[in-house]
């Protein structure tokens, strides 16, 4: 259940929006919902499913940790209606329901951004052939398998090209309970550099973090809500920040995020050459991890707050 919220409106009543599952686990809660409070705003922890949550109590809806979503999808999609029409979701519902299928990866790519190679498995075909024709065009030595519905790195295997086996066996899992399947290279810079977050608030750059690897050769995916990570504050290159501006400007530009999104975080590799590659554009439930950044609870607050402003 959420926490116990009164029946009033108010102004600066903010929704930080999580799951059951989720509680205790979200790092970013305790500093965030400290920095609404300091500038008189009235936040609150609810789950996403709790039907008790009276949201039109709300001014702001603000997306948090819904990290179990991803094995209830089309519920999670009704509720994000439903709470859209309530009080102000953030960030919007049509920007959320695009990013949390990583098809969205296409188009990234055909707005001539520099993304990860990615290809798909759609229900109702055979795994085998499709991977065997993404590994024909891809020289990598190692490739991933893993849900286009996903978060945390849950039901992620990395496999080698002589591992086409167990790639379809896995592929064929997903496919089975009607999910689709995406396919990328494992990039080996990843196992000496990590991933880098950027993290932007208000279309504004906040901090970024370093991601150690996650996915180990040939292990089983995880079944937690996420997989541990290593996480530790780094100083971006230019070319990450403007990779990083590029994502953000081709939203706007396509009409996607005619507004800057109120939060934003765009993970990035290294290809074989060095240059940065977006491995994934996080506009839902991410992490923003705030705590390695002085300040960065603080700036997130301020966007916040301009948004119920602005509304």
């Amino acid at each position: 259940m959420s926490n116990p919220v009164a029946p009033r409106r108010g102004p600066g009543r903010v929704a930080l929006i999580s799951a059951r599952a989720a509680r205790g686990l979200d790092e970013d809660m305790p500093p965030l919902a400290a920095a609404l409070e300091a500038r008189g705003l009235a936040p609150e922890i609810v789950d996403w499913d709790d039907p008790d949550v009276p949201w039109a109590t709300y001014d702001l809806a603000l997306l948090r940790s819904s990290w179990d979503y991803t094995e209830r999808l089309e519920d999670f999609r009704h509720w994000l209606r439903r709470v859209a029409a309530l009080t102000r979701l953030h960030n919007p519902r049509p920007l959320i329901e695009w990013n949390t299928d990583k098809h969205y990866l296409r188009d990234l790519a055909a707005l001539g951004l520099p993304a990860v190679a990615s290809a798909f498995i759609e229900p109702g075909e055979p795994p085998r052939p499709a991977i065997e024709r993404f590994l024909a065009g891809q020289p990598c030595a190692e490739f991933v398998v893993k849900p286009a519905v996903g978060a945390g790195s849950r039901g992620a295997r990395r496999l080698g090209r002589a591992q086409l086996e167990a790639a379809a066996a896995h592929a064929a899992v997903l496919l089975a309970a009607e999910r689709s399947v995406l396919l990328q290279p494992y990039l080996e810079a990843v196992d000496r550099d990590g991933e880098t977050a950027l993290l932007y608030f208000g279309g504004e750059f906040s901090h970024a973090i370093r991601k150690g690897p996650l996915l180990r050769p040939d292990t089983d995916p995880t079944h937690a809500l996420f997989a541990p990570e290593q996480i530790a504050a780094r100083t971006p290159e230019p070319a990450q920040l403007a990779v990083g501006g590029r994502v953000l400007a081709a939203l706007r530009a396509s009409g996607r995020a005619p507004r800057a999104p109120l939060y934003a975080r765009v993970d990035l590799l290294r290809d074989p050459s060095g240059a940065p590659l977006v491995l994934e554009l996080e506009l839902a439930e991410p992490s923003v991890f705030l705590r390695y950044a002085e300040g960065a609870a603080e700036r997130f607050a301020e966007h916040i707050a301009a948004a119920l402003e602005a509304a």
